[in-house]
């Protein structure tokens, strides 16, 4: 199992999750995005820098993310990409988005597309805060306890 993060627009207490968590359960964790990130050293924890361009980083991401794998991002597109491979997607917000759930959001996300096109004001997503932090900790550990026991 390899934890991916597309890591462009993660959110620094994520990354201190990610990079934590990576340590205790012995995870490869990879960070893709096209520009360095600072990263701790550590045998289980790498940087892949794509070059600058529309979906590039997505595209690395999707190549390789496979079954058992876990996508960290919140872009709908990456995420219906990676789970056709067999990945479970985990937004930065603590969402899991998997076979169940990921043609409802893809959906949604168009129609508010859409709606935006046209003028329509649909307001962002909630603020970024400490019970959202905790919300992606828990996911996350769900996920790995399930993961580290089978």
């Amino acid at each position: 199992m390899t934890i991916y993060v597309d890591a462009d627009a993660c959110p620094t207490a994520i990354r201190d999750i990610l990079l934590r968590a990576a340590e205790r359960k012995k995870i490869p964790v990879i960070f893709v995005a096209n520009s360095t990130l600072k990263l701790p050293h550590s045998v289980f924890v790498s940087m892949h820098v794509v070059e600058k361009g529309p979906d590039i980083a997505d595209d690395w991401i999707a190549f390789r993310a496979s079954e058992g794998d876990l996508v960290i991002s919140e872009d709908v597109p990456l995420a219906d990409r990676v789970i056709e491979h067999g990945a479970v997607v985990l937004s930065s917000r603590g969402v899991f988005l998997d076979k169940t759930n990921i043609k409802a959001r893809l959906a949604t996300r168009d129609l508010l597309s859409d709606l935006r096109d046209s003028g329509v004001e649909t307001g962002g997503p909630p603020p970024f805060d400490q019970r959202t932090v905790r919300a992606f900790a828990n996911g996350l550990d769900r996920f790995l306890q399930r993961k580290c026991m089978n």
